[in-house]
């Protein structure tokens, strides 16, 4: 069988076409109604078959306009440059994993193949390509426990890990993580006092990191560990907004406190759904979660003590007075009443933004900036 390297120009057929009919180029110009000189040009393999003209070859000769055509293109192929060795590799990467998307945030580099095999392999904390969850070989026998993760979201939770190790915290105290949730508390009252959450973590041994997140990725937050002494928590800010954040930073932190995410790490999606509460369709580790992060923004006693007495008619006066009572933002209590009745369309001016005033404070990954990190 002929290889692409070795397929002749189409002209060649055309002529043996001419010499079994005794026909000449003179001849083939008359029947197609085409000039003497274009017919020339084929036949010496100076010009290609246009479709134009594979039809009216195919009504000459008494055959399909498709011999033409295959024949024009396995002779263009024959002839095409091999492509860069690149374009396979990244193919092969991208139909896995937003390559792209990771260079263009600054995740990856976009050099050559070899750098980037390396890199991705150090990114995803493997030895190799190979050993990358959602890109070993279906034989392989290693089975990763993030076989189930969507892609996106693993990208996203190894980022997270990639800049968590490049902080430097003391070492993580258990005891003074739970004494330092009265001061986290403390400050619920105002958005700028976020800025002060990644320092009372740090004090703690834990590694905070605010990784903006990809799209369609879903993801609210993430608690992993580096080693079973070095805890992570992840946070995507996902929905900008007071009430969230407090939310899903109490999340994490009860993950942390009950040794969640040690062995595999528990990525969060969603939680301003069902995913959020207490029901029991959810592992238990996330209904202790929930419930302690719903606790922490407003005391689930004092919640219901407020909705019975005021539902089902709820005014921002009374809710003020409330918030003023717990010592929380209006907006914290205003997204727990929310999700409390299930009306989320409720006090939204309330919930006022606070990634201005975390991010400067944070390791912070996204939105315009990218965080250093070793590749």
């Amino acid at each position: 069988m002929a290889t692409l390297t070795q397929m002749p120009h189409p002209g060649e057929f055309i002529r043996e076409e001419l010499e079994a009919r005794d026909w000449s180029q003179r001849d083939l110009a008359y029947v197609l109604g085409a000039p003497e000189q274009a017919v020339n040009m084929i036949i010496s393999g100076k010009r290609g078959i246009s479709a134009d003209m594979a039809r009216a070859l195919a009504d000459a000769f008494g055959v399909s306009a498709e011999l033409f055509v295959n024949l024009q293109s396995a002779f263009d192929l024959s002839r095409a440059r091999e492509p860069d060795p690149s374009v396979s590799r990244k193919g092969r990467l991208q139909s896995s994993y937003p390559i792209r998307e990771m260079i263009k945030r600054g995740w990856l580099s976009n050099g050559e193949p070899s750098t980037l095999d390396r890199e991705i392999a150090s990114f995803f904390e493997a030895a190799s390509v190979a050993e990358i969850p959602h890109l070993a070989p279906a034989h392989a026998a290693m089975k990763s426990s993030y076989e189930d993760t969507p892609p996106v979201q693993l990208a996203w939770l190894y980022r997270v890990r990639q800049l968590a190790r490049e902080m430097v915290v003391p070492r993580f105290s258990r005891p003074s993580l739970v004494d330092t949730l009265s001061r986290l508390h403390g400050l619920m009252g105002a958005p700028e006092e976020c800025r002060n959450v990644p320092r009372l973590l740090t004090d703690c041994g834990v590694r905070f990191v605010i990784v903006e997140g990809l799209p369609g990725g879903k993801i609210d937050g993430v608690c992993t560990w580096l080693n079973s002494s070095s805890p992570v928590i992840g946070l995507s800010l996902r929905y900008d907004r007071i009430d969230n954040f407090w939310f899903v930073l109490r999340h994490e932190i009860e993950h942390v406190l009950n040794g969640d995410g040690k062995s595999v790490a528990i990525i969060d999606t969603e939680l301003e759904g069902e995913r959020g509460g207490t029901g029991e369709a959810l592992p238990v580790e996330e209904r202790n979660a929930n419930a302690a992060a719903a606790a922490f923004c407003v005391p689930t006693k004092e919640l219901e003590s407020f909705v019975a007495r005021k539902s089902p008619y709820f005014s921002e006066r009374d809710l003020l007075a409330f918030s003023a009572k717990l010592g929380v933002h209006p907006g914290i209590v205003a997204g727990q009443l929310r999700r409390r009745i299930n009306n989320w369309k409720i006090f939204t001016k309330l919930l006022v933004k606070i990634r201005f005033a975390l991010a400067p404070s944070a390791v912070t990954d996204g939105w315009g900036d990218v965080a250093p990190a070793a590749l």
